[in-house]
């Protein structure tokens, strides 16, 4: 029998054809429809392997189905859909797609800045609906990007890529991290500040830390209370650093100027969600890695992750490091 991997999404045929030959290969049919929780655990419980995306709970249920489950490849660099702990106590590697993704997600966060601090979603809806009749001095006029105080709180690899495109526009970079990067203090000319200092000197704060129990609505309407009222949060991380209900209420009080988003507490966002009615909000449907390049990329190195582990040998991103090649009896 040959091992039975199962992707919670449908990918190109071109993707799979490369291991269809040595291993039985089954996609859910729909790419933009999340595969039902008792369809994937009836799947777990004969596969050697998992191919999911962030949005795919992989809880101790999916964990134990089975007794084959060897590896699960998370299409994302973060893994805080799946329980680490049942990942090890079963010895299953957990792997996810780092450093691929890195620059494109660094291009949609400053992106969503830009189109934030210079309202270029609501110009575009404004012309295309007809509204531009004449010329003035402030039609819609948004802050300049240039010579301001950039505040980025986590400073990984996409923070420093941020952070290096920010000197293209001369800004004075903060950060806050839970490290220092002295080499990134020395290259890109970042300062480290406290987290409160941040948030009171930057024009721009965006967030790109990691989801834990520490950082879980770190931002609260204390911390935009904080904030200057010309300043604008922009969040490409994880919806839940931050209390939605608080930044609603921020930006209807005036105490911010505006939020550019990827990421939201509950995903995919409702319409009627209120956040979405407010004209100084920019939302995108968490698309920090989308772009073609990246994502055949990101698929690749699932695969990739996969037929290592299947192979017995130890993945190239793998998550819980302890765990060893066959290491489930």
């Amino acid at each position: 029998m040959k091992p039975y991997i199962y992707v919670t999404r449908k990918l190109p045929d071109a993707i799979i054809q490369t291991i269809q030959a040595k291993y039985q290969v089954k996609m859910w049919e729909h790419d933009d429809i999340p595969v039902p929780k008792e369809v994937l655990l009836a799947e777990a419980k004969k596969a050697d392997a998992l191919l999911t995306m962030l949005s795919d709970s992989i809880d101790e249920r999916i964990l134990t189905a089975g007794k084959n489950l060897k590896v699960v490849a998370n299409l994302a660099v973060g893994f805080d859909n799946i329980d680490l702990e049942s990942a090890d106590r079963e010895g299953i590697a957990v792997c996810n797609t780092p450093d691929v993704l890195t620059d494109t997600t660094a291009d949609l966060t400053f992106a969503l800045l830009m189109a934030t601090a210079r309202r270029i979603v609501e110009a575009a809806k404004f012309v295309k609906e007809g509204k531009w009749k004449s010329w003035s001095p402030l039609l819609l006029a948004g802050n300049d990007i240039h010579h301001k105080t950039l505040g980025i709180v986590g400073m990984g690899n996409i923070g420093e890529k941020v952070a290096k495109r920010a000197t293209g526009f001369e800004m004075n970079i903060l950060y806050h991290n839970r490290t220092r990067k002295l080499e990134v203090e020395e290259q890109l000319g970042a300062s480290y500040v406290p987290f409160g200092e941040l948030v009171e000197k930057s024009d721009f704060i965006v967030c790109l830390t990691p989801l834990t129990a520490k950082t879980k609505a770190m931002f609260t309407r204390e911390v935009f209370n904080k904030m200057k009222p010309s300043a604008i949060f922009i969040n490409a991380s994880r919806g839940a650093v931050a209390d939605e209900q608080a930044l609603y209420e921020a930006l209807v009080a005036g105490e911010i100027a505006g939020a550019g988003l990827d990421v939201f507490d509950n995903e995919p966002i409702n319409a009627d969600h209120q956040l979405l009615k407010l004209a100084n909000v920019v939302a995108t449907p968490h698309i920090g890695s989308a772009s073609v390049e990246t994502r055949v990329a990101m698929m690749k190195l699932c695969i990739d992750n996969i037929v290592a582990v299947l192979e017995g040998a130890e993945p190239e991103s793998l998550v819980n490091k302890q765990w060893r090649p066959y290491a489930r009896a």
